[in-house]
């Protein structure tokens, strides 16, 4: 369990002053300047001996996808591009982040910037985080007025801008690359990759997209050490991480957590237990909607909360938001309605995506009141399939994964509804 004194995210509940003032007492924009007069090739160094991987869902390893990008500039500037568009259903870590402790994300922006050789930065927030927006302006321009940002940022002697995006609200735009359409005032539509954003990225010029949580941790990581963030967690899952719990659990919450956390003591120690006890679960989505369910026997047998234990079990940890399900859950049902927001979501460029999200959804729509026949649970599996992996972007994978999770763990729960529809009512006349 992780100790006070580890925690990066000081302010995650707001209960302190989320200001300049704040975060300077809190030990934030201490010795940035000192930092970034180490040098790039430092700081990327840092980053990878830290084994800090993505946060935001993919968990590629952020130090090395730093150093993809190109170490002089060939006349093209270079951006650092935010993803703040926390659209995944389930997911609220980023938000507590951009509300209570913004000069965190801030800071880690002019550092990771000055890393990639960018200049200037863009947060792309998401359409409906509207007081988020306002506290992260507010402390953008705390910023911008004490010399932290701006020429000289901080007395580093590095130029840097930090623009502030609000999006429309389409959860499309949080894949990176329809992110970058959108900031460009295009239709939120993925590309096709290669180019990848390094190569050609915003306004085709060198860019890394990072998650919210994957830069606000930047700094602290630098001041204390790549080897401290290294000693939580186990080999290639490292770090501290913040949960989002939500579901049939007596207290929801986020909280910031050891990575390799046993998924029992995630539950007991922060959310007070299961409601109605260990017994009464059912299933878990263990990284936000996206990711395939597992039932509760597995995730009570020694889970680990982890990227690499979670692909073992044929899931994965995504985002870390910790969907909690019980008994009274229909599963059927709530697949289902995840099925409906990905049909609703597709950007429609792919016809496996386009086409595929609105056969599911209605597939799923008639296993929900049974009234399919038993080959279509098969039919519905193989064309998971088919839309997996098929599309220019993981919304397909997204789409059919949840589905996946459901056949594979709660087949018996679809069959038996099935038969229930079927069998003749009492008093009914056997044909």
């Amino acid at each position: 369990m992780l100790k006070d004194q580890d925690r990066i995210f000081t302010n995650l509940y707001g209960m302190h002053e989320r200001t300049l003032k704040g975060a300077k007492a809190r030990g934030h924009w201490d010795g940035t300047a000192a930092l970034i007069k180490k040098g790039r090739d430092w700081i990327i160094d840092e980053m990878k001996a830290s084994g800090l991987r993505g946060r935001g869902g993919a968990g590629f390893p952020t130090g090395l996808k730093w150093s993809f990008m190109p170490k002089e500039s060939d006349g093209r500037p270079s951006y650092l591009v935010v993803n703040a568009d926390e659209s995944e259903p389930g997911t609220c870590k980023d938000r507590e982040i951009m509300r209570h402790d913004p000069h965190t994300l801030i800071e880690g922006c002019l550092i990771a910037s000055f890393a990639m050789n960018a200049h200037a930065c863009y947060i792309y927030i998401r359409g409906e985080y509207i007081r988020e927006r306002e506290a992260l302006q507010a402390a953008i321009d705390e910023a911008y007025d004490a010399g932290l940002v701006g020429k000289n940022a901080a007395k580093s002697g590095w130029d840097f801008d930090i623009y502030l995006h609000h999006g429309a609200g389409a959860y499309i735009c949080g894949e990176e690359t329809a992110l970058l359409e959108s900031l460009e005032g295009k239709k939120g539509m993925p590309r096709m990759k290669p180019p990848f954003p390094a190569g050609a990225g915003l306004y085709g010029c060198p860019t890394t997209v990072n998650n919210v949580e994957s830069i606000a941790v930047v700094p602290t990581i630098l001041r204390r050490g790549g080897a401290w963030f290294s000693g939580f967690g186990r080999p290639n899952n490292t770090g501290t991480k913040l949960f989002a719990i939500s579901g049939h659990v007596n207290n929801p919450c986020v909280v910031e957590e050891e990575m390799s956390i046993p998924f029992d003591e995630l539950i007991d120690k922060h959310c007070g237990g299961i409601r109605g006890g260990w017994d009464n679960l059912k299933a878990v989505i263990p990284g936000g909607s996206s990711v395939p369910m597992l039932p509760g026997s597995v995730m009570r047998q020694d889970a680990i909360m982890d990227f690499d234990w979670l692909r073992a079990q044929r899931s994965g940890l995504g985002t870390a938001a910790v969907i909690v399900m019980d008994q009274s859950t229909d599963v059927v049902k709530a697949v289902w309605r995840l099925a409906k927001f990905y049909k609703h979501e597709s950007c429609g460029q792919c016809t496996p995506c386009r086409e595929g999200t609105g056969w599911m959804m209605r597939v799923m729509e008639r296993l929900v009141t049974g009234d399919a026949e038993p080959d279509e649970i098969d039919m519905l599996l193989d064309v998971t399939k088919q839309v997996e992996g098929h599309t220019i972007c993981a919304l397909g994978d997204a789409a059919a994964w949840p589905i996946q999770g459901l056949i594979r763990h709660f087949r018996d729960d679809i069959e038996d509804r099935i038969a229930h529809k079927r069998r003749p009512r009492p008093g009914m006349a056997a044909e």
